[in-house]
């Protein structure tokens, strides 16, 4: 079985109608695995999937998703290993001493 063969069962089987240009996807998942890291990949390949059906897109609108998100990833500069810097690793301070049975809440 090819790749070819294998897209066409697996849309039957998620009861997709679609075409699908496998080299513009393959592709984008490459770059995105060298210059983001490997697990990117198939993440990238399903946003991609996933903005094209919430769009409609036809086929230029997918290869212009693509192109963005391939540029982003050229230029992806944080290494896989680099620390979050939305992450805060601030010193919690130990209250465990402070009585907070009396403080109230918000739902």
């Amino acid at each position: 079985m090819n790749l070819h063969d294998w897209i066409d069962e697996l849309a039957d089987v998620l009861d997709v109608e679609t075409e699908v240009d496998e080299g513009l996807v393959l592709d984008l998942a490459r770059v995105a695995a060298q210059n983001v890291q490997k697990t990117a990949a198939p993440i990238t390949a399903y946003l991609l999937g996933f903005a094209a059906g919430a769009s409609d897109a036809n086929p230029e609108q997918v290869e212009r998703l693509a192109a963005r998100a391939q540029q982003l990833a050229e230029s992806w500069d944080r290494p896989a290993d680099a620390p979050d810097p939305d992450d805060v690793d601030d010193e919690v301070p130990d209250d465990s001493s402070v009585d907070h049975s009396s403080d109230l809440y918000e739902d």
